[in-house]
């Protein structure tokens, strides 16, 4: 029987507000109020405590005093960031390729295809989407939660920077063909080479990120 998960209003605040802040839409040095969310987003101060509350946890806000202050991603954070995912990512690929089932592998087969197809018609929306689901569908195959969790909530928070690196065509057909390389790695079963193939993009990622948020 299927689990139903419910999603409370202070869920949707959370990942709303999340959401502005992670796309640059709130920048770093805003201030927040109970009162004007709960306005803006029609409901009760008491989910917009919770949910204020939760970013602060995740160091995406900070209080003040009564205030509370956008903190957002800062070099410093994007670096490390960058750093962590590099690691994590080698590993849980590497883990991908010893679990990964044939159903698992025909659907990454087809992400790939579908990013190859938005990469020559220069879509960038789908081409971060299509990104996106490529690497959730690793982690998702590794067979570890601690690996997707940390994994994904990473990919989350480098969001913006990761639209803005896939905006340049010579970025993102490179990106393709390396996920390409990645996929043809799991599906001979060369463990070594995947995790090294991996650990190679990401750090291409990584360099390409950070020259792209210099820039800004």
């Amino acid at each position: 029987m299927a689990v139903v998960k419910i999603t409370s209003l202070a869920d949707i605040v959370y990942e709303q507000v999340e959401r502005d802040i992670l796309s640059g839409a709130y920048q770093r040095g805003d201030t927040l109020t109970e009162l004007k969310l709960s306005e803006q987003m029609q409901v009760s101060r008491t989910p917009v405590r919770e949910a204020l509350r939760r970013l602060e946890q995740d160091d995406l806000v900070e209080s003040r005093g009564k205030s509370i202050v956008v903190v957002g991603i800062t070099q410093d954070d994007l670096i490390d960031i960058l750093e962590v995912r590099s690691r994590l990512e080698g590993l849980a690929t590497a883990r991908c390729c010893r679990r990964i089932t044939r159903e698992e592998l025909n659907e990454l087969d087809e992400i790939v295809t579908l990013q190859e197809f938005y990469v020559a018609r220069e879509l960038p929306d789908k081409i971060v989407e299509s990104d996106s689901r490529f690497h959730e569908a690793i982690y998702a195959a590794c067979g570890s939660r601690t690996f997707e969790k940390q994994l994904t909530a990473l990919n989350k928070k480098l969001q913006r920077f990761r639209q803005m690196s896939v905006s340049l065509s010579v970025r993102a057909k490179a990106s393709v063909a390396e996920h390409r390389d990645i996929f043809n790695a799991l599906a001979a079963g060369d463990e070594a080479l995947a995790e090294e193939l991996a650990v190679l993009h990401v750090d291409r990622v990584r360099t390409n990120i950070l020259q792209t948020a210099a820039g800004a």
